[in-house]
């Protein structure tokens, strides 16, 4: 792998995983909620994009449409409600986690056929999932983990939407600029619960502008210069990078419930996409 996409897809991963700690060093520690946390997010998100785009382009034309953008409004709404007391690294396994099993099932729907060792993969991903959501001291709070199981869910309708576009870039402006509306009726809907703090501002726009809009655009760059398996693959450094960050920088727990999880779901899903490759 060239040395500029092996930097690139690092500063694309260490991007994603901002996200997660953004968004929960945002709902911890200011006043900010989720619903301003949100729409702050999409808006800047958008604003970023369109001005990559411009540059790059000149026209600033966005592409998109509006099922990808409800998809992806849904999934940063989730995402955010959920890590209102969740952790950052137990938030990224179930996200990431959620996305990848959906898109699988997805494609078993559709008529793919899995052998034995990616259907085992895929088994062993879902129960690593499922075993972490059980009832336990070092559980998760319910409520919180399936919100960002569905913001995964839809994650990964997002990705599926997307797949094919001629231009990842515009197609993703189009569609955060497209949020907007939604992230507007959110805020309406929570008006009487908002709360506005400067620190979680920032955080927020941080989260838009950077490692959402920055982030996305470096990740399409890099890849360029990655082949699908190594796509899919790479992106499982994710839930650690954000499990280790948050124990770091956040004193969050590395729990043995979190670990053991985190090989079954990302093992699972390695195995998946291994067999899938040779196959």
């Amino acid at each position: 792998m060239p040395l500029r996409t092996l930097l690139l897809t690092a500063l694309a991963m260490i991007a994603f995983a901002g996200n997660s700690l953004l968004c929960r060093l945002a709902l911890r520690e200011t006043e900010i909620d989720a619903a301003s946390f949100t729409g702050v997010r999409i808006l800047s998100g958008a604003a970023m994009l369109w001005l990559l785009l411009r540059f790059r382009r000149g026209d600033g034309a966005p592409a998109g449409n509006w099922w990808s953008a409800l998809a992806l409004f849904a999934y940063a709404a989730a995402f955010s409600f959920a890590y209102i007391r969740l952790d950052a690294g137990a938030g990224a396994l179930l996200l990431f986690g959620a996305v990848q099993v959906s898109m699988l099932c997805w494609g078993l729907y559709r008529g793919e056929r899995l052998g034995l060792w990616a259907t085992l993969g895929l088994l062993l991903a879902m129960a690593g999932l499922v075993a972490l959501l059980l009832p336990g001291a070092s559980a998760p709070p319910f409520f919180s983990a399936v919100l960002m199981l569905l913001a995964g869910v839809a994650w990964g309708v997002y990705s599926l939407l997307g797949r094919g576009v001629a231009d990842p870039l515009a197609a993703t402006a189009g569609n955060f600029l497209r949020a907007i509306p939604f992230a507007v009726v959110l805020g309406l809907a929570w008006l009487g619960g908002m709360h506005w703090d400067g620190a979680g501002f920032v955080y927020a726009l941080l989260s838009g502008a950077v490692t959402s809009g920055v982030g996305y655009a470096i990740w399409y760059t890099a890849l360029r210069g990655l082949r699908s398996l190594q796509a899919a693959s790479v992106q499982l450094s994710v839930p650690v990078l954000t499990a280790l960050a948050g124990s770091l920088l956040l004193d969050e727990a590395l729990t043995l419930r979190l670990a053991l999880c985190s090989v079954a779901v990302l093992g699972g899903i390695a195995l998946v996409l291994g067999t899938r490759q040779r196959g």
